[in-house]
Parts: C-alpha cells; structure tokens; sequence
C-alpha cells in the first residue's frame, strides 16, 4: 500500500537563492495560499537540489482531494500530519473506495506517497515548510517521484506523490468508467450496424 510518512527525524533545510526567493514571495501571500502555489513551492525546492520537476496528475488530485476530505473537521495537534509518528498514520476502512472514485486501484498506486499535513488557517509560510522542512523532505528529495497531486481540505493540506513505474503511475484502472463508457458506445454502434443491415436484407 502507499509509504506514509516513516522516517519521524527532521532533515536540515538546504537553501539556495531559487527557492529562497521563491519562499519570500509566498510569505507575502498569507492567506491567498493556492494548490499552484504549493505546487511551485515543492518544484523549486526540488530544483534547489538538482532534482526533475514533478508533474501534475489529475488522478492524484483527485486521490489527495479525496483523502483531504476525510481529515475534515479533524483538529492539528502536534501528532497529526507531517508530525505523525511512523507506525500510527490513519487507515481508512473505505480507502479501496477512494481509489475506485479515481479510477484507480491497489497495483497502480502502491509505489505512491501519501503526505497530509494540517495547518491552521493553511498560512502561506506555514504550508510549504510543513512539506520541505518536516520528515517528507525525505520524500521530495526521492528521485523516483514524478508526478504530484495536491488535496485540500479546512485545515488539511494532502499531496500524493506518483512514480513513472506501474505500480506508482496513477493511470486509471481498466474498467473505469471512461473505458466502460468507451465499451459502451462501441456495443451501441454494433448493435446499430446490425439493425441497418437486417433491414436492408428484408427490403
């Protein structure tokens, strides 16, 4: 299943003037905090240190929403999000569920990142930092993510975090809806033909 949040030591923070600048522009933002902005943020952390740019997935968007919404209305403590313990991350009975509203399904999301963080009032300098300066540095520094989703929720702030192998791509599952939607306009068609051609064998 997803790697959640398993090594509980801070990491140093490494600076450079890309990201420095970047962090000074998003502390000016305060409460016009935005999923891009984020987005950005973690892009230009991970090209302070010569890594690839992670990539926007839709399904994981559509994962980390998902998942945000179920931390709603759950308080910040100094044990929840970026600050949990390894070993005491939630679990969700219904998460096969989750990914089923995704298209998704266990094999291709297992090599996936799941980093939910809450923030009061999701402040700007607050939010960053609870993904760049916490234990899931250790993640955004991992060269075999990416792509990257972005969830939000209250206080909650989900990034889900994609590979480019199989099993962590997010690609929908076969028999999503798209492709049963797909499977069902080719049956509609056929069964069109077939009329056609029987009523021109009667004329």
């Amino acid at each position: 299943m997803f790697d959640i949040a398993v090594n509980i030591h801070l990491r140093p923070y490494e600076h450079c003037s890309l990201f420095g600048a970047f962090l000074n522009r998003l502390l000016g933002a305060d409460s016009l905090w935005k999923n891009d902005d984020l987005h950005r943020g973690i892009n230009s952390y991970r090209a302070s240190l010569n890594l690839t740019a992670l990539v926007e997935n839709d399904n994981a968007d559509c994962l980390a929403e998902e998942i945000a919404e179920k931390f709603k209305n759950q308080p910040c403590t100094n044990t929840t999000g970026s600050n949990t313990v390894s070993g005491t991350e939630p679990q969700f009975s219904d998460f096969p569920n989750l990914l089923t509203k995704c298209n998704l399904n266990v094999s291709n999301t297992r090599d996936g990142a799941i980093m939910p963080a809450c923030v009061p009032n999701r402040v700007a300098d607050l939010v960053l930092a609870n993904f760049t300066k916490s234990q899931y540095s250790g993640k955004l520094n991992d060269t075999k993510y990416s792509g990257i989703g972005i969830g939000t929720e209250d206080d909650w702030v989900v990034v889900v975090l994609t590979t480019n192998t199989a099993e962590g791509s997010f690609v929908p599952a076969v028999g999503s809806n798209n492709t049963a939607t797909l499977v069902s306009k080719i049956g509609l068609f056929s069964q069109l033909l077939f009329l056609i051609f029987s009523f021109v064998l009667m004329l």
